[in-house]
């Protein structure tokens, strides 16, 4: 990128938006943000290195500056022309939604592998956020055009489109999960967070479209869509056989074995399979490639140690998400359904005793206690969680590992322990401190404990 000022040329190798980060060459984005203005960074920037500036306000610091009406809005089609717009030169691939982006993204990831295409992922699992920061997106997606990648698929937040994160990037397909409710206490509203969601489906975002139609939010969706889409409905996937494991269904009049368990994993593949569709692969080979999928880092991930009980360590942190994981749950268990969960702190407070009354409906033992408090007391987050139950539950634990082996105690041959919330999280955080906590982990070290004691 070149910009000028005064007749002098600049070329523009680099793109940030953090002070500290900046190089030789970059285009430093002065970003107002909630904490500080990046304004005010503009000269520790330019010392680092910085030769142009992307602004609000002329500065007069001595390099060149591009003034923009929102640095926000416009630091991801600027990063794009730096990083040579690498979207154009890939399939890319969009999902959106509450649940189950991780799980689809996954999934596709692993099908257009299998199918012989080199494909990079960006998401939950691979980034510390969902969707990067406009710079770190692009030159992401530029290394991919190096590495000679033929697709990326993304998962993509809502604050991500809030934020204007993927504004200059070009999606081949993007998709659309479900919608329920979170991040309220970003976009204040439920239909704010829907229309977030719905900024992915325009002209000026994607070519095509694929919407599980199946949900009121799905069919609303649908509607509103502003490109060529494929609607996913209610009665085109039939459910053969569903297991804590596998799962078998019909798909476009085949046969799929999935070795994931659930109907909303069902749900996440048939939306994998038809974003593979869509990129122009042939059903028969999706299918093939489905039969060999992974499970997926905790999502609905079984913990198996000899033990005679099933043990499920799940991500779901939402009411919708928790309801769908426990329905799936309370489907394949004889026994007792056993739940262990809390709920985040400095996030939307209105979920909490959604999730308290859902757990209670589903479960025959319910155990609540802290997931990450961060800087919000657990004691009252855990009481807005039991505000919603009619009675109390069997145990309230602020320590998660007491409660968790508190769960795996009682449970008896063919019941099933569900630890939801954290998933494949490796760290709690309490306060100022990041905590070594992985559930899978002491689902593991609590089974073995119990082992040594019987013996």
């Amino acid at each position: 990128m070149v910009t000028e000022t005064t007749g002098t040329a600049t070329t523009i190798a680099d793109v940030e938006h953090d002070s500290r980060r900046v190089g030789p060459s970059t285009l430093f984005a002065c970003i107002p943000g909630e904490v500080t203005d990046g304004h005010l960074h503009a000269e520790s920037a330019i010392d680092a290195g910085a030769v142009a500036l992307l602004t609000e306000r002329r500065l007069g610091l001595g390099v060149a500056e591009v003034v923009v009406e929102s640095v926000r809005r416009a630091i991801g089609p600027a990063a794009a022309i730096v990083y040579g717009n690498p979207s154009r030169d890939l399939d890319v691939v969009g999902i959106t939604g509450t649940n189950g982006k991780t799980t689809t993204a996954r999934l596709l990831v692993g099908v257009l592998r299998r199918l012989g295409g080199s494909v990079h992922e960006i998401g939950t699992l691979t980034g510390v956020r969902t969707t990067p920061e406009a710079p770190e997106l692009q030159r992401e997606l530029a290394s991919s055009v190096t590495r000679g990648d033929s697709a990326v698929a993304m998962e993509v937040s809502s604050h991500a489109l809030d934020l204007h994160r993927v504004d200059g990037t070009r999606f081949r397909v993007v998709a659309f999960t479900n919608l329920g409710m979170d991040h309220l206490d970003h976009h204040g509203t439920l239909e704010a967070y829907f229309d977030a969601k719905a900024m992915l489906f325009t002209p000026e975002m994607a070519d095509f479209a694929v919407i599980d139609g199946s949900t009121q939010a799905g069919e609303e969706l649908a509607r509103r869509c502003e490109v060529p889409s494929l609607i996913i409905q209610r009665d085109s996937v039939k459910i053969v056989e569903s297991g804590p494991r596998t799962a078998s269904f019909r798909w476009r009049g085949t046969l799929v074995d999935l070795p994931l368990g659930g109907a909303f994993n069902v749900a996440n593949a048939v939306l994998a399979a038809e974003i593979a569709v869509a990129l122009g692969h042939d059903v028969g080979d999706i299918v093939g490639a489905l039969a060999a999928s992974e499970s997926v880092p905790g999502r609905f991930e079984s913990i198996d140690e000899g033990q005679d009980y099933t043990v499920i360590v799940d991500y779901a942190h939402t009411p919708d998400g928790l309801a769908a994981v426990l329905e799936t749950a309370r489907m394949v268990t004889d026994g007792k359904l056993v739940v262990v969960f809390g709920a985040g702190g400095d996030r939307d407070t209105g979920k909490r005793p959604r999730m308290g009354e859902i757990a209670q409906r589903w479960s025959d033992r319910v155990v609540v206690t802290s997931d990450n408090p961060r800087s919000e007391d657990p004691s009252a987050i855990i009481s807005a969680i039991v505000s919603g139950m009619g009675h109390p539950p069997e145990l309230i634990e602020p320590d998660r590992r007491s409660a968790i082996r508190h769960a795996l105690a009682g449970a008896r041959r063919g019941d099933l322990v569900l630890i939801a919330g954290k998933g494949h999280e490796t760290t709690q955080t309490v306060g100022d401190e990041v905590l070594d906590f992985d559930d899978r982990q002491v689902v593991r070290e609590e089974l073995a404990r119990q082992a040594r004691r019987a013996s």
